[in-house]
Order: C-alpha cells, then sequence, then structure tokens
C-alpha cells in the first residue's frame, strides 16, 4: 500500500511501521490516524507477521499533533467557529481516537520504540501500542493537560493507577524514560546507543512464540481493561478534549499562539506560572458566521 506519513516493510516475522516525517519531528499529520490503520491492517492481514514495532525516523518518535498552523490561524478556524458544535468536534476527534487504538486492537503485539520525543498525541500513539521501550533520555508526557488538551485514548490511567495518573496530567509535566520506567508507564528503558537493539531482542523474543499464543494472551489482558470502563473513560476524555479548547482558558491560549506564534504560547503554558494570570481571557458577545 501507497503511505504518505510512514513506511511499512516486513522482515522476516516482525513487520515495522515508521514514521517518515522527521523534519516534524514526525507530527500527526491528517493523513496519519488513516496510515496507521491502514499498516496495522496490512500487518494483521499477513501470516507471516508475529509482532509489529512502531517507530520514529529521524530525532523523535513523535511530537504530537501538528497544530502550529492550526493554532497560529484565525480563530474563525473550523473547531472555533460559532456556534461550536461539540458533537462534530466529538466526532472528529473519536475517530482518530479509534484509528490510534487500532495499533491496541492489533491481534498482532506491537512494540512501541521512543527516541527523543513521545509527547501529547505521539504519547497517545505509544500509550496505545502493547509494549513500550524509551531511551533513557526520551521524553514522553502530555504537557497540553495545562491548558488546550485532554488525552482522548486515556491510556495513562489504565498504564498507572488513578494516582500516577492524576500525577502526570495534573501537572502536565515531561518525563525522561528513565523516570517512565521506575512508575512503571513504560515496559523498559536503556541508554540511547542500546533502543535498537533493545527493541529487536524483544521483537525476535515475542517473533518465536505462535501467533494463536500472542493473540489469545493479548485478547485476555485487553478485555480486562474493557471491563474497566475503557470506551467510556475515552468518550468522556474525547468531549472534555474539544471542551478544553473552547473554554475561556483555551480560548485565550488559542488567541496567544496568534499574537506570538505557537512555540512561544506552548512555552508559557509549560513555564509552571499562573496562566489564568499571564494570559488575559477575552469576554464579549458570540460572533456568529
Amino acid at each position: 500500500m501507497a503511505y504518505s506519513t510512514l513506511t511499512y516493510e516486513r522482515d522476516g516475522r516482525v513487520a515495522r511501521i515508521t514514521f517518515d516525517r522527521p523534519a516534524r519531528l514526525n507530527a500527526i499529520a491528517a493523513a496519519t490516524p488513516d496510515d496507521i490503520t491502514a499498516a496495522v491492517a496490512e500487518a494483521n492481514g499477513d501470516d507471516r507477521v508475529h509482532v509489529i514495532v512502531l517507530s520514529g525516523r529521524g530525532a523523535a518518535f513523535c511530537s504530537g499533533y501538528d497544530l502550529k498552523d492550526f493554532a497560529e490561524g484565525s480563530s474563525a478556524g473550523i473547531q472555533e467557529r460559532m456556534p461550536w458544535d461539540p458533537m462534530k468536534d466529538y466526532a472528529l476527534m473519536k475517530g482518530y481516537t479509534e484509528k490510534f487504538m487500532s495499533l491496541w486492537r492489533s491481534y498482532k503485539p506491537v512494540i512501541c520504540k521512543v527516541q527523543g520525543y513521545a509527547v501529547a498525541g505521539g504519547s497517545d500513539i505509544a500509550l496505545c501500542c502493547d509494549l513500550v521501550v524509551m531511551a533513557e533520555d526520551a521524553r514522553i508526557g502530555y504537557p497540553p493537560a495545562r491548558v488546550w488538551g485532554c488525552p482522548t485514548t486515556a491510556m495513562w490511567v489504565y498504564r498507572l493507577g488513578a494516582e500516577g495518573a492524576k500525577r502526570m496530567l495534573l501537572t502536565g509535566d515531561l518525563v525522561t524514560g528513565a523516570e517512565a520506567k521506575a512508575m512503571g508507564l513504560v515496559t523498559d528503558a536503556v541508554p540511547a546507543e542500546r533502543l535498537d537493539d533493545r527493541v529487536e531482542e524483544l521483537a525476535q523474543r515475542l517473533a518465536g512464540v505462535p501467533k494463536n499464543q500472542l493473540m489469545m494472551q493479548k485478547l485476555t489482558i485487553n478485555q480486562a481493561m474493557t471491563n474497566m470502563g475503557l470506551e467510556t473513560t475515552q468518550t468522556i476524555a474525547t468531549i472534555f478534549d474539544g471542551i478544553t479548547r473552547h473554554s475561556p482558558e483555551g480560548m485565550a491560549f488559542k488567541h496567544r499562539a496568534e499574537e506570538v506564534g505557537f512555540k512561544q504560547a506552548v512555552k508559557e503554558r509549560d513555564s509552571g506560572d499562573y496562566l489564568d494570570e499571564l494570559w488575559p481571557i477575552r469576554t464579549g458577545p458570540v460572533q456568529y458566521e
């Protein structure tokens, strides 16, 4: 198949899906969710494949949604158009979430390799995978939890428990691979020069297991998470994600990005300053279009 945001290849019993937008740190483009779904389906449809390795080419695994143009553009953009329709927003974001979750639903286990960054939507993708191996100096987290986002896959609580998820999402902090391993968030963290070898060791270990055994073990564990309410939690999180972009503070962040650029607005958001004092809330009548 032809993919615009990633590459796909099979190497023996291992299918390798590699994000291929290194100049944008593999940021999520409009085509990325569909490409992920199609690549996972290709691997699942190949009887030779036992395991999938998901990675990113270049300096980072995935830097999240490619929002620079959207954030810096006019507030009359699609998602800010008033009156805002939260169900259209939900349908769009739920569609993306379901496509990311194709990794979780894959009958073939998925190992995610993280170098550089897995942040915001990039962390959503990584945590949909079955096993995550990070470079010790790589960083993972969901900074938009501070303003302008809620992780729609909601995988943090299922990997860390309530207290660990609160520690990450109430702060929006990034943690290193070494810290993530200590927290129990990821399977392993190794020195950067060992990352490829460690992922390959794990992939080959899984590749030696019969496909039906891998499938049964994964389905059993996933069913437990489903029984714990994963789908309900994702529904709430996806609705809240839309609200975060249209709250007074979310709109203030958007206006700030228009004024000073997305990178500067993000720097201010993640600085630790009191955000309700940093950005003025603009009030006035709603402008309908």
